[in-house]
């Protein structure tokens, strides 16, 4: 794939994160204004905004590992050489594609399990809602899993290793301290 249209897809998703963060927020605010004003409020919005944040936090999750957002341990990481940098990468991504493995797997032991139970209230089929698991671990693996492969290849960067190790911020984290600026 092209980096514009791995841009794109990225945007794209951040686009998806704000749509359903916006619909929490109506469903959400709506119901306070009815349970204060006519003391009832719409019971389809409480369960479809708790189905809203879960995809927003499993798609946040995706969008966070390719923007190196998520939380490390860096200290000890920042005091390697290149060398110790890497292997300490390397071991990171084995682990965490071992982590998405095993997230793929759960979900689909799950599926059969969750394609037959409703929700209560709007009758969604609860393979909607944690079906996401597909998306998260195959999203995050993807990633984890080409950045082994250059690993093997010999095709990291230095830069990408200061990252790694917390020295240096990824071109969008800079993008976005630029525009806070």
């Amino acid at each position: 794939m092209t980096k514009p249209l791995i841009d794109g897809f990225f945007k794209l998703l951040e686009g998806i994160i704000v749509a359903l963060l916006v619909a929490m927020l109506a469903m959400v605010f709506g119901n306070v204004v009815l349970r204060w004003t006519v003391n009832s409020g719409i019971d389809v919005s409480e369960e479809l905004a708790r189905y809203c944040f879960v995809w927003l936090t499993f798609i946040g999750a995706v969008v966070a590992m390719r923007e190196h957002a998520h939380l490390g341990v860096d200290a000890l990481v920042a005091r390697f050489g290149t060398r110790g940098r890497f292997v300490c990468m390397v071991l990171s991504d084995a682990l965490v594609l071992f982590c998405c493995a095993v997230f793929f797997w759960g979900t689909w032991e799950q599926a059969a399990i969750n394609s037959t139970n409703v929700a209560p209230v709007t009758g969604l089929n609860m393979l909607w809602v944690f079906g996401v698991g597909y998306f998260t671990s195959l999203g995050i693996g993807v990633m984890v899993a080409e950045r082994l492969v250059r690993a093997a290849l010999g095709r990291i960067s230095e830069q990408e290793l200061a990252i790694f190790a917390g020295e240096f911020a990824s071109e969008d984290q800079q993008h976005v301290r630029r525009g806070l600026e």
